[in-house]
């Protein structure tokens, strides 16, 4: 596995990768990988030819008062991780390679940026969009893989891919869970026994929606907000919101459909933030 720092080099490598007729993919990361982010390597290796992992803590997605000093890094352990499953380059800049002296511009997927996650965090997906747009045009992927936990990330790279007309395909990997039901993230490091007792209540909810509306059509989206929110409390969770939105648009349902998508964000004790969702019902 090459270990590139410069947007140069990996840009040059990529190039040279796609001129031997090679199908290159991308699986952008923050680093401090996990299985969740393997699983995300596996699918890119299953689909291309070489695979180029990056490894950036993005600045410009994250607010004042969130967790950018303190967000987990393990460099080494990272480049061990990616190279176990036959990753061809890690591209792993300094913040000054992706934004130098006097960097100006960012990108904003205006719609998709508000509600959810961008309610209480107004930088965040304008962040993610530019450093994405910046890793695309760096890297000049094939294909890339996103992981469906970050559910209204992923939306949002559709859209800004299908808008800034990147011959791109995205793929949306499923969500790895740990034996518990918890949805793997870099932020579960931070819980106690408690707080991942607590944690719990995420997937459960889900799971209760799921039963809720099976073999049933007529099911109110509020009436599965009211139960996840029951449940959310009941575990002694702050629930940030829980919204029934279609899957592709994240415009809300009124009532429970096929392309329906429980999303819910919940805060754990005074500061762990953490975000799940579902399809609600089985394809038939």
């Amino acid at each position: 596995m090459k270990i590139v720092h410069s947007v140069r080099e990996i840009n040059s490598l990529s190039k040279k990768w796609k001129k031997k007729g090679y199908k290159v993919s991308l699986v952008p990361t923050m680093g401090c990988l996990h299985e969740g982010h393997l699983s995300l390597m596996r699918k890119a290796k299953s689909v291309t030819d070489k695979t180029i992992v990056s490894l950036f803590v993005n600045s410009k997605q994250f607010g004042p008062n969130e967790d950018l000093d303190s967000y987990p890094r393990q460099f080494q352990a990272d480049c061990s991780l990616a190279e176990g499953e036959g990753v061809d380059a890690l591209f792993c800049p300094e913040p000054e390679e992706i934004y130098p002296e006097n960097f100006q511009t960012s990108i904003n997927v205006t719609l998709l940026s508000q509600g959810m996650c961008g309610k209480d965090r107004p930088v965040h997906f304008g962040g993610v969009a530019t450093v994405v747009t910046k890793l695309f045009n760096i890297t000049i992927p094939d294909v890339a893989v996103f992981g469906k936990k970050d559910f209204q990330q992923l939306v949002l790279v559709r859209q800004l891919t299908k808008d800034l007309n990147y011959n791109i395909e995205i793929i949306g990997a499923p969500i790895f869970r740990e034996k518990d039901g918890l949805a793997m993230s870099s932020r579960n490091r931070y819980l106690d026994d408690a707080g991942r007792r607590t944690a719990l209540c995420l997937s459960q909810a889900i799971h209760a929606a799921k039963e809720l509306v099976k073999g049933r059509q007529d099911v109110a989206a509020n009436t599965v907000i009211e139960k996840t929110k029951e449940i959310v409390d009941n575990a002694g969770g702050k629930l940030d919101y829980a919204v029934v939105v279609n899957e592709f648009n994240l415009i809300p349902d009124k009532f429970v459909n096929k392309h329906s998508v429980l999303a819910l964000a919940v805060k754990i004790g005074d500061s762990i933030r953490l975000i799940d969702n579902s399809k609600l019902m089985m394809a038939s």
